[in-house]
């Protein structure tokens, strides 16, 4: 049992070190290259952690050497565009200024259901209104509409706003942030300050506060648990 717990904890270890390495593009969109990668790596570690015959080696020796593939395939790509066409392929132009390109959605198998469904959830409702939608290489729709149909900016109205900047979170779900605190110049002194103004007696009450480069401050406290 033991044995079983720790295999299954190195192999957990080891595929995660190894995602990670391959670096954060990859792990919130899979190309099929990537795709195959992760099917590949659950079947290889699915033996070795059921199987206590089978050596440790033999499913991380296999791993490692499709992570290392995939991170040399990565830097080819990278380095050649025709490479990263021939591996991940080309972005399709489904809708071109409002009109259906018929053709493009039969080579790329791309229905007319998942056609609307994808542009609902852009918050599309009339094709008419589409300039451009893109069926990008990692199955995504980008939905780009008239210049007429995009909202007006701040810019546009000619409207002059203070940037707020990035919020940083100093408290999380009660626990300071030391770091980000001393980051912005900012101290426990300050802090209890802020707390006293929102009427919060103690860090623990707070779930979220973010403090942005004009140092405005936002403070959201916990609920109350029933």
């Amino acid at each position: 049992m033991v044995i079983a717990f720790l295999r299954t904890i190195i192999l957990y270890a080891f595929i995660i070190a190894g995602i990670r390495l391959m670096g954060k593009r990859q792990v919130g969109e899979l190309e099929p290259s990537e795709l195959v990668l992760a099917l590949l790596i659950a079947d290889l570690a699915a033996v070795p952690m059921q199987d206590f015959g089978i050596p440790l080696l033999t499913g991380l020796i296999p791993i490692l050497t499709l992570l290392c593939i995939t991170m040399a395939l990565s830097v080819l790509t990278m380095k050649s565009i025709k490479f990263r066409a021939v591996l991940c392929g080309r972005p399709s132009i489904i809708v071109e200024n409002g009109k259906l390109r018929q053709g493009e959605m039969k080579r790329n198998r791309f229905t007319l259901d998942e056609l609307m469904e994808e542009l609902r959830m852009k918050g599309v409702t009339d094709l008419s209104t589409v300039k451009y939608a893109i069926l990008e290489t990692n199955g995504q729709l980008s939905v780009l509409p008239f210049a007429a149909q995009k909202p007006p900016t701040a810019q546009d109205l000619d409207l002059h706003l203070p940037e707020p900047g990035l919020p940083v979170v100093m408290i999380n779900d009660g626990r300071v942030i030391t770091r980000n605190l001393h980051s912005r110049g900012l101290d426990e002194v300050w802090l209890d300050k802020q707390l006293q103004q929102h009427h919060v007696k103690r860090t623990q009450d707070v779930f979220l506060l973010t403090v942005d480069e004009t140092n405005k401050v936002c403070v959201i406290e916990k609920e109350a648990v029933r």
